[in-house]
């Protein structure tokens, strides 16, 4: 895998949940996010490839910009997340920024796992975790051959990057 995960642990994700109240932060949060991560670009591609998604994350104007911009559970949230970041809030900067701020895009994909109501599931159960996946991201095209294997290699760089940390 080309990606340096640990290096996108503390250089997006990390800081990204800094940005975020405490209780959106958690060793689930992480995986769940490097997860999504690998299976939407491999953390190779901010401009989806023949489409209109944007991050690492792969986010759409009007699809997961939208939904935490309107949600209740997330619009304030995704406020200071912006205003931190020095991007209005609005559908247009947020989708823009999203392609070259990656901490944005990881603060954004944070929020939109808020808005289920259901938590996040337990590291290691990967099947939850693709539950929470397609109902939060709604693929047009999933591929859960892929998951299983990029799942294990998210939890276990968290769990790496996690020993390092306390280190």
């Amino acid at each position: 895998m080309a990606a340096d995960l640990h290096a996108i642990l503390k250089n997006t994700i990390a800081p990204a949940l800094d940005l975020l109240p405490e209780k959106m932060t958690s060793g689930k949060s992480m995986v769940m996010l490097l997860a999504i991560g690998l299976q939407e670009s491999r953390f190779e591609h901010t401009h989806q490839i023949g489409g209109p998604a944007h991050s690492w994350w792969q986010f759409e104007r009007a699809g997961g910009v939208r939904g935490v911009i309107k949600s209740k559970a997330t619009k304030e949230h995704a406020l200071g997340l912006c205003y931190q970041r020095g991007i209005a809030l609005n559908e247009s900067s947020v989708f823009g920024a999203m392609e070259h701020d990656q901490v944005l895009a990881a603060g954004m994909a944070r929020l939109l796992l808020w808005t289920d109501p259901r938590p996040l599931p337990k590291i290691g159960d990967a099947q939850s975790a693709w539950d929470c996946y397609l109902r939060n991201w709604r693929p047009g095209k999933p591929h859960p051959q892929t998951w299983g294997k990029l799942y294990d290699t998210a939890m276990f760089a968290v769990m790496r990057y996690q020993q390092d940390d306390a280190a």
